[in-house]
């Protein structure tokens, strides 16, 4: 079939501005928005997630946040569960089975996840967008850049930096919301009396998201990002990652002049000017890509006003730029999903065996008996209880052993006044002749019980 050639004059390319109108006289290069089917399919999954991050932390459950990472009431409130601090192990198990998911994806698509769902790749969109509504365009911005400063550039720049600092801001605090009651941190900040490690906290936060999201951002994806440096070694020549056709596009044409063999690519380098990360994917796979697609609907728009085939930039594997078949299920992938299925398996059955009631024993280090008189002897202990039921209010405290023991304390703790407070027990016993006894403290509620044992040392030798 015989390819279209380009016109000689030149076509509307949205408009097309010079080869990189985007790199300013200061060195930055200005990232130029673009619409197209794979810029809304980033935002039908960033934009729920923006949703989850900034409406999670205000949903409460019988007045208590639904998430939680409560380091004060030593418990973790997991959509509207409780689960104590010895359930960290679960998050760990979640954190791996995640970190599956993120392999599977990478042989599979590439860097799907940077591209779509990384937080710092969202936030860096929203800056970018800020930056765009503030200062315009990426080629206005570019001229402006390294300029003499106007007073109307001044003060848009500014509102820029407002808007960026704000942001950051909220996004402090919401992180924040997720160990501390985000409506304590308001009310404390209203009425200025935010302690000072809550301060500190949300001032780091939002200067990091300020820092990575406004200022470096490309380079956190490219110099600090673990995921970023170790994706290579996960691709093989199935992967679908975002891909140049070099057999269509080259020879590259000039847009204004075209020739019978010339190829598909009329070099407008609007892929190099819609990319975050500032590469040219005509180079080929590299690091700094993060499989955003952005460069692809630059494209397919481009090749829609040339009336040529889309795809030029296309999700496509090593193995199908050769012209040859790619296989999707291969035994890489394979073994990723079997880990990624068994680590969600385990977890989710851990889920279901997490710790209800927490009980800690521990012995008065001052005494290790007292010797109340010729036959009675008494051991000192500390007794800490945690309950993560919502349905158990009390606890009744009883103790049996091999022996006539009496219990001195609190026969029913609260679980609402007294939860994870160390109570003071003393317990006697008469005529042992043994220099030690098995003693069990047992701990019972309307749904919950559970036991522990300990040692009372008598002193007889």
């Amino acid at each position: 079939m015989e390819k279209i050639p380009v016109v000689q004059e030149p076509v509307a390319l949205d408009p097309a501005p010079p080869r990189s109108p985007t790199s300013g006289r200061d060195g930055k290069f200005h990232v130029r928005l673009t619409e197209g089917y794979f810029q809304n399919v980033r935002r039908l999954v960033s934009w729920p997630l923006l949703a989850l991050y900034f409406g999670l932390v205000w949903v409460q459950f019988d007045g208590q946040p639904w998430l939680l990472f409560s380091f004060e009431q030593h418990r973790i409130i997991l959509f509207g569960h409780a689960l104590s601090w010895r359930d960290l192990s679960l998050l760990a198990g979640l954190l791996i089975a995640s970190a599956a998911l993120l392999f599977f994806l990478a042989v599979a698509w590439g860097r799907v996840w940077c591209g779509f769902a990384c937080p710092q790749s969202i936030w860096t969109w929203l800056f970018i967008r800020v930056e765009d509504l503030t200062e315009g365009r990426a080629d206005k911005r570019a001229r402006q850049a390294g300029a003499p400063m106007a007073l109307p550039t001044l003060l848009r720049r500014l509102l820029k930096h407002l808007l960026w600092l704000l942001l950051a801001l909220a996004t402090a605090i919401t992180f924040t919301g997720y160990f501390v009651p985000v409506r304590e941190i308001l009310s404390a900040a209203m009425q200025l009396e935010l302690s000072a490690a809550v301060s500190g906290w949300i001032l780091i936060m939002a200067g990091l998201t300020y820092l990575n999201a406004g200022l470096v951002r490309e380079k956190i994806c490219l110099h600090a990002c673990p995921y970023a440096r170790f994706q290579g070694v996960m691709f093989d020549e199935h992967t679908l990652t975002v891909s140049y056709d070099t057999r269509r596009g080259e020879p590259r044409a000039n847009r204004r002049k075209g020739s019978d063999n010339s190829g598909d690519c009329v070099d407008c380098g609007l892929c190099v000017q819609v990319c975050p990360a500032g590469i040219d994917i005509r180079d080929g796979l590299q690091a700094a890509c993060i499989d955003c697609a952005a460069c692809i609907d630059a494209c397919d728009r481009v090749m829609s006003k040339l009336e040529r085939p889309a795809g030029l930039i296309r999700f496509a594997s090593e193995a199908q730029l050769q012209g040859e078949n790619s296989r999707f299920l291969r035994p890489r992938l394979a073994g990723y999903a079997a880990v990624m299925l068994l680590a969600f398996t385990a977890v989710l059955y851990g889920f279901t065996q997490t710790t209800q009631l927490l009980v800690e024993i521990r012995r008065d280090r001052g005494a290790m008996f007292r010797q109340v008189d010729q036959h009675t002897v008494c051991n000192v202990y500390q007794i800490k209880v945690e309950g993560y039921s919502e349905t158990q209010r009390f606890v009744d405290v009883s103790i049996t052993g091999e022996g006539e023991f009496s219990l001195f304390g609190p026969r029913k703790i609260d679980l609402a006044e007294d939860n994870a407070y160390w109570l003071p027990y003393r317990i006697c016993a008469r005529d042992l002749k043994l220099p030690k006894a098995e003693l069990t403290f047992h701990f019972r509620g309307n749904t919950l019980s559970t036991s522990k044992n300990t040692t009372f040392l008598t002193g007889t030798f």
